[in-house]
């Protein structure tokens, strides 16, 4: 379908790692344009929760996202034969409300690391991380708009925002719960992170003039992925390296949170989910010695194994819905090796940050 063309980020023997790359040379020029035409005070905030400035101000080369969102617009607009550069505001779009909902989950889990650097809010206060939070997702509807976007990209875009709203809301409630099931926490998921991931295969495929079936082809890729994506980082937050991470360890655990394999854990019958609960039923967070004693528990209570399951079985569906729509073979290969990097389990130590 797609075939390959100067400057496009699909390209034979490029590596998933050299795809990031590629797309963060196209999308951070555009990107900084965007930041740009914010209020002086909220841009240098921005700048540095993008890891171009310090804290002072000055120009820096802190470590950044890795940009899987903006990518994969970019692969599927070449997936279904369009131009890697004119999907460029939808990428950029996808980007800014990304890092939006960035900012305000620091906030509300209060964490206190982002990216190896001390959050935005712990630096410059609650208030200016919420306010420019809330100034890159009115960004997003204007870089669409400023790349002739005719409503139908804006309109799927707020609705991928519901959900992630929706699925923020139902992670922050299951804190307070002890009856959480396995199929609420799965569509808390979808709703946080898939739908982001699904929206951003929806713009690629719109950007690039992909029919309907391309569109909803993609969208379903991205939904998928999604989901494979939370199943990792919920791995990474009980198992994963700091050092790749970019945050501190068990986070997800010393604040009692219901993620996928604690849920799977609790809900899955071992003797060991009893003890789990229990230790889990306080209200202070848990010490160094509590989170370890929560990681072994959720481990022998099967949250681990049935989680690396559901992960495979993710990616799996991602696959067949990406071969459904029939890219050519960079854009397939681009797509399959991000799908790879995405789905990377804590003992591969990929960076998540």
């Amino acid at each position: 379908m797609a075939t390959v063309r100067t400057g496009a980020v699909a390209a034979p023997n490029r590596t998933a790692t050299d795809v990031l790359a590629q797309t963060r040379a196209l999308v951070d020029p555009a990107l900084r344009a965007a930041v740009e035409r914010l209020p002086a005070e909220l841009r240098s905030i921005a700048g540095y929760h993008f890891g171009w400035l310090d804290l002072h101000g000055r120009l820096a080369a802190a470590a950044a996202g890795k940009g899987v969102r903006p990518t994969l617009v970019l692969l599927c607009a070449e997936a279904v034969g369009g131009l890697a550069h004119r999907a460029l505001p939808a990428a950029v779009a996808v980007e800014l409300v990304h890092n939006f909902s960035l900012l305000h989950d620091d906030v509300m889990d209060r964490d206190t690391m982002r990216r190896h650097r001390p959050s935005v809010w712990s630096v410059f206060g609650t208030t200016n991380a919420i306010l420019t939070g809330d100034a890159l997702h009115s960004l997003a509807f204007d870089e669409l708009a400023r790349g002739g976007d005719d409503g139908g990209g804006a309109r799927r875009l707020s609705a991928a925002l519901l959900r992630l709203v929706r699925g923020q809301c139902a992670d922050l409630g299951f804190e307070r719960r002890t009856d959480v099931g396995l199929a609420e926490c799965l569509n808390m998921a979808r709703d946080k992170t898939g739908a982001l991931l699904a929206v951003a295969g929806a713009l690629g495929a719109r950007s690039g003039g992909g029919t309907d079936e391309h569109v909803e082809g993609l969208w379903r890729f991205g939904m998928h992925l999604g989901l494979a994506f939370q199943l990792a980082d919920d791995l990474f937050g009980i198992w994963g390296d700091p050092r790749t991470t970019g945050k501190p360890v068990g986070g997800d655990l010393r604040r009692r949170k219901k993620s996928l394999p604690v849920v799977a854990a609790l809900t899955g019958g071992h003797p060991a989910a009893h003890r789990l609960a229990a230790l889990g039923g306080g209200d202070e967070p848990l010490d160094d010695d509590g989170i370890a004693a929560a990681a072994r528990l959720v481990e022998q209570a099967g949250g681990r194994a049935w989680a690396s399951r559901r992960l495979a079985r993710e990616l799996a569906a991602a696959k067949k819905c990406l071969a459904a729509c029939a890219p050519g073979p960079a854009a397939a290969a681009g797509l399959l090796g991000l799908t790879d990097l995405v789905g990377a389990a804590p003992d591969q130590s990929v960076p998540r940050s």
